[in-house]
Protein backbone atom coordinates (compact mmCIF):
# COMPACT_ATOMS: atom_id res chain seq x y z
CA UNK A 1 0.00 0.00 0.00
CA UNK A 2 3.00 2.28 -0.49
CA UNK A 3 4.69 3.95 -3.42
CA UNK A 4 6.97 1.84 -5.65
CA UNK A 5 9.65 3.46 -7.81
CA UNK A 6 11.85 2.13 -10.59
CA UNK A 7 15.43 3.34 -10.27
CA UNK A 8 17.35 3.21 -13.56
CA UNK A 9 20.96 2.74 -12.43
CA UNK A 10 22.48 3.50 -15.84
CA UNK A 11 21.15 7.02 -16.17
CA UNK A 12 19.87 7.70 -12.64
CA UNK A 13 16.24 8.22 -13.73
CA UNK A 14 13.54 7.51 -11.16
CA UNK A 15 10.08 6.52 -12.41
CA UNK A 16 6.88 6.09 -10.42
CA UNK A 17 5.71 2.50 -10.91
CA UNK A 18 2.88 2.24 -8.37
CA UNK A 19 1.09 4.92 -6.37
CA UNK A 20 -1.93 3.46 -4.57
CA UNK A 21 -5.04 5.54 -4.02
CA UNK A 22 -6.60 6.14 -0.60
CA UNK A 23 -9.26 3.58 -1.55
CA UNK A 24 -6.57 0.93 -2.13
CA UNK A 25 -4.98 1.77 1.23
CA UNK A 26 -8.33 1.39 3.01
CA UNK A 27 -8.74 -2.11 1.55
CA UNK A 28 -5.41 -3.34 2.87
CA UNK A 29 -5.67 -6.60 4.80
CA UNK A 30 -4.79 -6.20 8.46
CA UNK A 31 -1.84 -8.34 9.54
CA UNK A 32 -2.19 -10.26 12.77
CA UNK A 33 0.65 -12.09 14.49
CA UNK A 34 0.86 -14.28 17.57
CA UNK A 35 2.00 -12.41 20.66
CA UNK A 36 5.71 -12.91 21.27
CA UNK A 37 5.17 -14.41 24.74
CA UNK A 38 2.74 -16.97 23.26
CA UNK A 39 5.10 -18.12 20.50
CA UNK A 40 6.89 -21.48 20.68
CA UNK A 41 10.67 -21.82 20.53
CA UNK A 42 10.77 -22.60 16.81
CA UNK A 43 8.56 -19.77 15.55
CA UNK A 44 10.60 -17.40 13.41
CA UNK A 45 10.22 -14.21 15.45
CA UNK A 46 11.34 -15.92 18.67
CA UNK A 47 13.96 -18.15 17.04
CA UNK A 48 15.70 -15.28 15.21
CA UNK A 49 15.17 -12.60 17.87
CA UNK A 50 18.89 -12.11 18.61
CA UNK A 51 19.78 -11.90 14.93
CA UNK A 52 16.97 -9.39 14.37
CA UNK A 53 18.05 -7.31 17.36
CA UNK A 54 21.64 -7.12 16.09
CA UNK A 55 20.51 -6.10 12.60
CA UNK A 56 18.27 -3.36 14.02
CA UNK A 57 21.25 -2.05 15.98
CA UNK A 58 23.41 -2.09 12.86
CA UNK A 59 25.80 -4.68 14.35
CA UNK A 60 26.43 -6.98 11.38
CA UNK A 61 29.22 -8.85 13.20
CA UNK A 62 26.90 -9.78 16.09
CA UNK A 63 24.11 -10.71 13.66
CA UNK A 64 26.45 -13.03 11.77
CA UNK A 65 27.57 -14.69 15.01
CA UNK A 66 23.99 -15.27 16.19
CA UNK A 67 23.02 -16.64 12.78
CA UNK A 68 25.97 -19.06 12.86
CA UNK A 69 24.94 -20.29 16.36
CA UNK A 70 21.40 -21.02 15.16
CA UNK A 71 22.47 -22.82 12.01
CA UNK A 72 25.08 -24.87 13.89
CA UNK A 73 22.41 -26.03 16.36
CA UNK A 74 20.23 -27.10 13.45
CA UNK A 75 23.12 -29.02 11.83
CA UNK A 76 23.89 -30.80 15.11
CA UNK A 77 20.23 -31.75 15.58
CA UNK A 78 20.09 -33.16 12.03
CA UNK A 79 23.33 -35.08 12.64
CA UNK A 80 21.95 -36.61 15.84
CA UNK A 81 18.77 -37.70 14.06
CA UNK A 82 20.78 -39.43 11.34
CA UNK A 83 22.96 -41.22 13.92
CA UNK A 84 19.91 -42.36 15.91
CA UNK A 85 17.95 -43.33 12.81
CA UNK A 86 15.17 -40.88 13.71
CA UNK A 87 13.03 -39.77 10.78
CA UNK A 88 12.02 -36.12 10.69
CA UNK A 89 8.29 -35.86 9.96
CA UNK A 90 7.08 -32.31 9.25
CA UNK A 91 3.59 -31.60 10.56
CA UNK A 92 2.54 -28.93 8.06
CA UNK A 93 4.68 -29.51 4.96
CA UNK A 94 5.25 -32.33 2.49
CA UNK A 95 8.09 -32.90 0.03
CA UNK A 96 7.46 -33.14 -3.70
CA UNK A 97 10.10 -35.52 -5.03
CA UNK A 98 9.39 -34.47 -8.64
CA UNK A 99 10.19 -30.78 -8.15
CA UNK A 100 12.31 -31.27 -4.99
CA UNK A 101 10.20 -28.60 -3.27
CA UNK A 102 8.30 -28.42 0.01
CA UNK A 103 4.59 -27.55 -0.05
CA UNK A 104 2.17 -26.59 2.68
CA UNK A 105 -0.18 -29.54 3.29
CA UNK A 106 -3.34 -27.49 3.81
CA UNK A 107 -3.15 -25.12 0.84
CA UNK A 108 -6.50 -23.56 -0.08
CA UNK A 109 -6.06 -22.20 -3.59
CA UNK A 110 -9.72 -21.78 -4.50
CA UNK A 111 -10.91 -18.22 -5.25
CA UNK A 112 -12.38 -16.28 -2.34
CA UNK A 113 -16.20 -16.40 -2.40
CA UNK A 114 -17.46 -13.08 -0.97
CA UNK A 115 -21.03 -14.38 -0.80
CA UNK A 116 -20.20 -17.43 1.32
CA UNK A 117 -16.73 -17.00 2.86
CA UNK A 118 -16.67 -14.94 6.06
CA UNK A 119 -13.10 -15.15 7.33
CA UNK A 120 -9.93 -17.20 7.02
CA UNK A 121 -8.04 -18.09 10.16
CA UNK A 122 -5.24 -20.32 11.40
CA UNK A 123 -5.58 -22.90 14.14
CA UNK A 124 -2.67 -25.12 15.15
CA UNK A 125 -0.88 -24.20 11.94
CA UNK A 126 -3.81 -25.22 9.73
CA UNK A 127 -5.52 -22.58 7.59
CA UNK A 128 -9.31 -22.79 7.74
CA UNK A 129 -12.15 -20.81 6.17
CA UNK A 130 -15.32 -19.86 8.03
CA UNK A 131 -18.35 -20.03 5.72
CA UNK A 132 -21.88 -18.66 5.93
CA UNK A 133 -23.47 -21.96 4.88
CA UNK A 134 -22.78 -25.52 5.96
CA UNK A 135 -19.56 -26.75 4.44
CA UNK A 136 -19.35 -29.74 2.12
CA UNK A 137 -17.89 -31.77 4.99
CA UNK A 138 -20.98 -31.10 7.11
CA UNK A 139 -23.27 -31.99 4.20
CA UNK A 140 -21.38 -35.22 3.61
CA UNK A 141 -21.60 -36.01 7.31
CA UNK A 142 -25.37 -35.46 7.28
CA UNK A 143 -25.78 -37.68 4.21
CA UNK A 144 -23.70 -40.44 5.84
CA UNK A 145 -25.76 -40.30 9.03
CA UNK A 146 -29.03 -40.50 7.08
CA UNK A 147 -27.82 -43.40 4.94
CA UNK A 148 -26.66 -45.32 8.01
CA UNK A 149 -30.01 -44.85 9.74
CA UNK A 150 -31.95 -45.87 6.63
CA UNK A 151 -29.79 -48.98 6.23
CA UNK A 152 -30.52 -50.00 9.82
CA UNK A 153 -34.25 -49.49 9.29
CA UNK A 154 -34.21 -51.59 6.11
CA UNK A 155 -32.32 -54.38 7.90
CA UNK A 156 -34.85 -54.41 10.72
CA UNK A 157 -37.64 -54.52 8.14
CA UNK A 158 -36.05 -57.53 6.39
CA UNK A 159 -35.54 -59.32 9.70
CA UNK A 160 -39.13 -58.65 10.62
CA UNK A 161 -40.47 -60.05 7.31
CA UNK A 162 -38.11 -63.03 7.57
CA UNK A 163 -39.46 -63.91 11.01
CA UNK A 164 -43.05 -63.59 9.84
CA UNK A 165 -42.57 -65.85 6.81
CA UNK A 166 -40.55 -68.46 8.71
CA UNK A 167 -43.13 -68.84 11.49
CA UNK A 168 -46.02 -71.28 11.01
CA UNK A 169 -49.45 -69.60 10.73
CA UNK A 170 -50.73 -69.65 14.27
CA UNK A 171 -51.86 -67.31 16.96
CA UNK A 172 -48.22 -66.85 17.84
CA UNK A 173 -47.39 -65.69 14.29
CA UNK A 174 -50.26 -63.23 14.37
CA UNK A 175 -48.97 -61.83 17.61
CA UNK A 176 -45.49 -61.63 16.13
CA UNK A 177 -46.80 -59.79 13.10
CA UNK A 178 -48.68 -57.29 15.17
CA UNK A 179 -45.78 -56.73 17.55
CA UNK A 180 -43.15 -56.36 14.80
CA UNK A 181 -43.11 -52.71 13.81
CA UNK A 182 -43.22 -52.12 10.05
CA UNK A 183 -40.76 -49.56 8.73
CA UNK A 184 -43.34 -46.98 7.69
CA UNK A 185 -40.92 -44.27 8.74
CA UNK A 186 -38.60 -45.35 5.92
CA UNK A 187 -41.30 -44.49 3.38
CA UNK A 188 -41.74 -41.13 5.02
CA UNK A 189 -38.04 -40.49 4.44
CA UNK A 190 -38.67 -40.14 0.72
CA UNK A 191 -39.85 -36.63 1.51
CA UNK A 192 -36.82 -34.39 1.90
CA UNK A 193 -38.34 -32.19 4.59
CA UNK A 194 -39.34 -35.17 6.66
CA UNK A 195 -35.93 -36.73 6.15
CA UNK A 196 -33.99 -33.79 7.48
CA UNK A 197 -36.32 -33.10 10.40
CA UNK A 198 -36.02 -36.78 11.31
CA UNK A 199 -32.25 -36.52 10.88
CA UNK A 200 -31.96 -33.59 13.29
CA UNK A 201 -33.29 -35.73 16.12
CA UNK A 202 -30.90 -38.57 15.25
CA UNK A 203 -27.52 -36.86 14.94
CA UNK A 204 -26.80 -34.91 18.10
CA UNK A 205 -23.28 -34.17 16.88
CA UNK A 206 -24.56 -32.39 13.76
CA UNK A 207 -26.97 -30.38 15.88
CA UNK A 208 -24.18 -29.23 18.19
CA UNK A 209 -21.91 -28.33 15.26
CA UNK A 210 -24.69 -26.40 13.53
CA UNK A 211 -25.47 -24.46 16.71
CA UNK A 212 -21.75 -23.76 17.16
CA UNK A 213 -21.49 -22.46 13.60
CA UNK A 214 -24.52 -20.23 14.12
CA UNK A 215 -22.96 -18.76 17.26
CA UNK A 216 -19.68 -18.09 15.44
CA UNK A 217 -21.55 -16.57 12.50
CA UNK A 218 -23.56 -14.22 14.71
CA UNK A 219 -20.39 -13.18 16.56
CA UNK A 220 -18.59 -12.43 13.28
CA UNK A 221 -21.55 -10.39 12.00
CA UNK A 222 -21.50 -8.39 15.22
CA UNK A 223 -17.79 -7.66 14.74
CA UNK A 224 -18.38 -6.67 11.13
CA UNK A 225 -21.10 -4.22 12.16
CA UNK A 226 -18.77 -2.74 14.77
CA UNK A 227 -16.03 -2.34 12.15
CA UNK A 228 -18.47 -0.58 9.81
CA UNK A 229 -19.47 1.80 12.60
CA UNK A 230 -15.80 2.55 13.30
CA UNK A 231 -15.12 3.24 9.60
CA UNK A 232 -18.14 5.59 9.43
Amino acid sequence: DGEVHINELKNGNVEMFWNPTSEVRRQRLKRHIVLFEEQTDFESERLWQHVTSAINKGDQHKATQEKFVLEEEQRNAARERRENGTEWKPLLFQHDATTNEWHYKYEDLRPWDPLNDIAQFEKDGILQTMERHLSTRMSNHKTTCINNQMTRHKRSAKDCRRRKTSDQPSNHSQNTESSCSTPESVQELSDDDGKYSWFESLCAQCGKEMNHLKEIHSAVLSLQRAQQDIHR
